[in-house]
């Protein structure tokens, strides 16, 4: 078996390639930026909106991870064409690519996102959609039924994995966690909209990847899963935890944002049932492993001489 795994260089796709390299199972990167997390990789540069690169890369892949994507939501809300070009555009030309080669089957990076405008407080993979209000939803959602489509019209499997809120090692500096480990390093006060209740079902992202991997199985062709946490994780919890674990940290609480979104409990127990996944890290523990990596990631920098202009 051989796997490509686009976006493979990125947080959620350098953890999906270590899974897959862990059970010996042939990796193929298709990136723009070149893997850094370890060696001895194959590795395809390319870019998702030229056909021809993705053609080249799906040669001898049997099945396809697709995980790159313009993943921030404010990168979405700030540059919306290039998004789309990246998250709509370049899931067709992965499917086009993929149909062209003979790949066995599709597995595309969802979000749990695609839930925001549901009124249900509790969702699984049968609730119904309704329109996306924001650009990034959009993007996920075009992509799912892209997917379907190509299932239903040209017999190409796929498989659709809404991923929960990631959090661990080699993640962004943009999001909650990294903010406040940074701002608690820092010595900076960590600041909390409204009473700090907002939560997410936030996954560690080493779990996550299990996930994708499992999702190889036959078991998974032409179905949809959630992959998200097994619990509320409130922004205040994450604040206290990131205090527990890094010291007297002053916590701070501001004016709400108006129509800031509280969360949803989203099931991902067909996941349980049909492919024996469920998350295991417990959050301190998740936190915990990211700020070691953390930790790590400045002491290289420091250690690490600057060069001399010439």
């Amino acid at each position: 078996m051989k796997v490509l795994v686009t976006g493979g260089s990125g947080f959620i796709g350098s953890h999906v390639v270590d899974r897959l390299a862990e059970r010996n199972i042939k990796v193929r990167i298709f990136d723009m930026v070149l893997p850094t997390f370890r060696n001895g990789l194959e590795y395809y540069q390319g870019s998702l909106v030229n056909f021809e690169e993705v053609r080249m890369a799906m040669n001898g892949i049997d099945y396809v991870l697709h995980l790159a994507a313009v993943a921030d939501v404010k990168d979405v809300f700030t540059d919306p064409l290039y998004a789309e070009s990246i998250n709509v555009r370049g899931t067709i030309t992965v499917l086009e690519a993929a149909r062209r080669a003979g790949v066995k089957r599709v597995i595309y990076g969802s979000t749990t996102w695609v839930y925001s405008d549901v009124n249900a407080p509790l969702v699984d993979e049968t609730t119904p959609l309704h329109a996306p209000s924001h650009l990034y939803t959009a993007t996920k959602m075009v992509s799912e039924y892209y997917c379907k489509s190509y299932s239903t019209l040209y017999n190409l499997p796929t498989t659709i994995l809404r991923y929960g809120i990631p959090y661990g090692p080699r993640a962004r500096g943009g999001a909650v966690i990294p903010i406040f480990v940074n701002k608690a390093l820092n010595g900076e006060p960590l600041t909390l909209a409204g009473d700090g209740s907002q939560f997410r079902q936030f996954v560690y992202v080493e779990d996550l990847a299990e996930g994708n991997v499992l999702a190889l199985k036959e078991v998974a062709k032409n179905q949809i899963y959630n992959l998200d946490g097994n619990r509320k994780v409130t922004i205040k919890e994450i604040a206290e935890t990131v205090r527990k674990i890094l010291g007297d940290v002053k916590i701070e609480y501001v004016e709400q944002r108006q129509g800031d979104f509280s969360g949803k409990v989203v099931s991902s127990e067909k996941a349980k049932q049909e492919l024996g996944w469920e998350p295991t890290t417990p959050f301190e523990d998740g936190v915990r492993k990211y700020v070691d990596w953390y930790r790590q990631q400045l002491k290289e920098e420091s250690d690490t001489p600057s060069r001399m202009p010439l």
